[in-house]
């Protein structure tokens, strides 16, 4: 494990604009900078990045945080791995905390599997640009196919010989252990030759481009060789959790919003030679839902590319299931007689693909009527089995909407009632659901107008702690003094307090709690640190949180410089600097919220008052009216605000 020595060296080090700038280009506007977001297709830049603040907010996808969530939206890095590459990056020393002896073992064993594999990368990529094999037959297939050296190089595609122990005895000259190179599926382990003997050798990589195994394709003649081989599973490699080019196609497929799917190493070179690159491949087994799940992290939307014969027709209807119950939108590309996305894409532009696939993608729906053809129209027995067939994809599908909205679309396309269709539809969830007799449906919970005010301003005031908490300003309060006959009066007095204690000691007042979980964790956070540091500092705060307080942090704080993006003032449009109103801010918004609180306070007293006896009664009935002075208190001081 990273010691928390490096990671927090690694915050102090790290400059947001600095890692953010080596991805996208960014422009400096007033004291932040602006660009196009990395996430959507956008001419308008939305994406903005705070110096002072060491945070980002994208506002078209809503995404932001610190300099680490962005390598994890960005890249995909796991958190440590964004820890490894700023520490890279600044030429931070890295030190490992102690681990168990198991832990050590494990994290040796899968460390050791990672070296042999770049290793054997290296390898196969100098065999392919050096040895004869590799500069003639190997080169030669891809030459034959218009396979540039920039697409190649990309890829790092590699080629081993015939000999049988090359690469065996080049890893064993270099200490390597032969059982690894077997666990990897390196040698054999019945005579330890060379598996990928006179193949093309593809590189696979996790999603953050680790090497993690390969695939190779045969060169020779051979028939009793398999075309294609994979590594075989491994602690650093299960192909059911791989997809082939995802390492290459991720950013794109975040900033399309869209993946397409195919079957080949090529078709994912193929098209990114072309210049489509939201494309990955599953290496020619069926889809998995650890797949599925790898796409899902970066976009829900997928066009699956698969060939018109009947293997490839077979494996979209697969795939369609899974990806329909996993909550992903579908469209279905079948590609001309004979031809695959390498074959296809060969003589295309890029521009010819994307209105190919445009003209002639469709959804399972009509892929499936499509699949029968004129039969459908002249056998009641097949128009039966399809209509059964998407009914029953449709109720794998979990969003009632678009359920609803397939069904109208199956109505329209076969021709059937969508009466009869709901019907159906309702038969097969019937039968999946576990049955619950003598249950009543739960009522919906009504959305209460109040709590959502009360939720704005426990924002609001969040937002304060933020940017002003350690601010210390003067507060116009009003005092309540009670005279000689009893009577109460109202004297006005000026009060200077930092705006945490002002926020603080007036919520305390009253007992308040924040309704919000989210809110009421960073109330207390940032409470606790005010009253712990003298300086507050929002990047170390920020650092320091989960990555979901870290996001709604970012957007709160982020908020506040929104109008810069605009540039308002090019357009003599000046928005107010909320930080000459902080008095006015703080005070109208924790009193607002404590009238709020107080009238549902005083309605759950209300309530209780009627279900209670005569004592308990008057004790509450005395609460009411205490709640009711200090309501009429905070009324007047909210007026004088005002």
């Amino acid at each position: 494990m990273i010691s928390k020595i490096t990671i927090d060296k690694v915050f102090q080090t790290a400059l947001v604009e600095e890692v953010i700038g080596d991805f996208i280009q960014l422009k400096k506007s007033g004291s932040n900078y602006k660009g196009l977001s990395p996430f959507t297709n956008e001419k308008t830049p939305s994406f903005m990045v705070s110096p002072t603040k060491q945070i980002w907010k994208d506002f078209s996808s809503g995404k932001g945080g610190n300099v680490i969530a962005f390598l994890m939206e960005h890249e995909q890095y796991s958190y440590p791995q964004s820890i490894r590459y700023l520490a890279d990056k600044y030429n931070i020393e890295i030190i490992e905390t102690e681990l168990t002896d198991k832990q050590k073992d494990q994290n040796n064993a899968k460390e050791k599997l990672y070296l042999i594999c770049d290793f054997a990368k290296n390898y196969f990529l100098n065999q392919f640009n050096e040895s004869h094999f590799g500069k003639t037959i190997a080169r030669t297939y891809f030459d034959e196919r218009e396979f540039n050296d920039e697409t190649l190089k990309k890829f790092e595609i590699g080629s081993l010989g015939s000999e049988k122990y090359n690469l065996r005895d080049h890893c064993l000259s270099m200490g390597y252990n032969a059982d690894d190179l077997e666990a990897l599926g390196l040698i054999s382990s019945k005579n330890q030759m060379d598996i990928y003997r006179s193949r093309l050798i593809f590189p696979i990589k996790s999603i953050s481009g680790r090497t993690i195994g390969f695939g190779a394709r045969i060169l020779d003649n051979n028939k009793k060789s398999a075309k294609y081989i994979n590594s075989p599973d491994s602690i650093i490699y299960n192909k059911s959790n791989v997809l082939f080019g995802l390492y290459n196609s991720k950013n794109e497929i975040v900033k399309k919003d869209n993946c397409f799917i195919a079957e080949g190493y090529t078709d994912v070179m193929r098209f990114h030679q072309i210049g489509i690159k939201n494309i990955v491949s599953s290496s020619g087994t069926a889809l998995t839902v650890s797949q599925i799940n790898l796409i899902r992290r970066l976009t829900k939307n997928v066009t699956m590319l698969f060939d018109s014969d009947k293997a490839g027709v077979n494996a979209t209807e697969r795939a369609v299931e899974l990806l329909l119950s996993q909550g992903m939108n579908i469209d279905i590309c079948i590609l001309p007689d004979n031809e695959d996305p390498d074959s296809f894409g060969r003589s295309k532009t890029q521009e010819e693909i994307n209105n190919y696939v445009e003209e002639n993608s469709v959804d399972f729906i009509e892929f499936k009527s499509n699949m029968l053809g004129s039969s459908i129209k002249n056998s009641p027995s097949q128009k039966t089995k399809i209509i059964n067939e998407i009914i029953t994809l449709i109720s794998k599908v979990t969003d009632p909407i678009k359920q609803e909205i397939y069904v109208k679309d199956c109505s329209s396309v076969l021709d059937i009632s969508e009466r009869v269709l709901f019907n159906s539809l309702a038969q097969i969830k019937h039968f999946k659901a576990p049955k619950k007799q003598f249950e009543k449906p739960s009522a919906i919970p009504k959305i209460s107008k109040k709590l959502d005010q009360i939720e704005i301003l426990e924002q609001k005031i969040i937002e304060i702690l933020l940017l002003y908490g350690n601010y210390e300003v003067v507060f116009d309060e009003i005092s309540m003094i009670k005279g000689k006959d009893g009577e109460l009066t109202y004297k006005p007095i000026k009060q200077k307090s930092k705006v945490y204690k002002k926020i603080y000691l007036d919520l305390q007042a009253d007992e308040i709690e924040f309704a919000n979980e989210d809110f009421k964790k960073l109330y207390l956070l940032l409470i606790d640190d005010f009253q712990k540091n003298n300086d507050f500092d929002l990047k170390t705060f920020i650092d320091n949180l989960s990555s979901d307080l870290s996001t709604k942090v970012t957007s709160i704080v982020m908020n506040n410089d929104l109008y810069q993006l605009h540039n308002w003032q090019s357009k003599n449009v000046f928005v107010k600097d909320k930080q000459k109103k902080i008095t006015q801010l703080v005070t109208e918004s924790i009193l607002t919220l404590r009238t709020l609180l107080i009238n549902k306070k005083v309605s759950e007293l209300s309530k209780k008052t009627k279900e209670s006896g005569d004592d308990q009664g008057e004790e509450l009935l005395e609460e009411i009216v205490n709640y009711y002075q200090l309501k009429s208190l905070l009324s007047k001081k909210l007026n004088r605000v005002i």
